[in-house]
């Protein structure tokens, strides 16, 4: 009995393994993607990890620009993920805790 729930136990771990591991290959897929918007002389280009690789109006780009609306948005996602683990509690609901 002990034993059935050790390997029961060890089988989550493989499973947390395997999902981590897809998540990565997604993250890397994600950030080779880019999105090409144009409007009005405006033109931005996003990763699909939402990095803002280029950001120009009228010819014209800034990359200091670029740099803050980069950390603004990694600091939503910080925020985001914070508050998700908080709801879901983290991993300690599929660990048996």
């Amino acid at each position: 009995m002990v034993f059935d729930k050790f390997r029961q136990q060890l089988s989550q771990l493989g499973d947390l393994k395997k999902m981590r591991d897809q998540a990565l290959v997604l993250q890397r897929q994600l950030a080779a993607e880019e999105v090409v918007v144009e409007e009005q002389r405006i033109r931005v280009v996003i990763t699909g990890d939402q990095k803002i690789k280029e950001l120009s109006v009228q010819g014209v780009s800034n990359r200091v620009l670029v740099d803050v609306l980069n950390k603004a948005i990694r600091r939503s996602q910080e925020m985001a993920a914070k508050k998700l683990q908080e709801i879901s509690g983290g991993l300690s609901g599929l660990m048996g805790k």
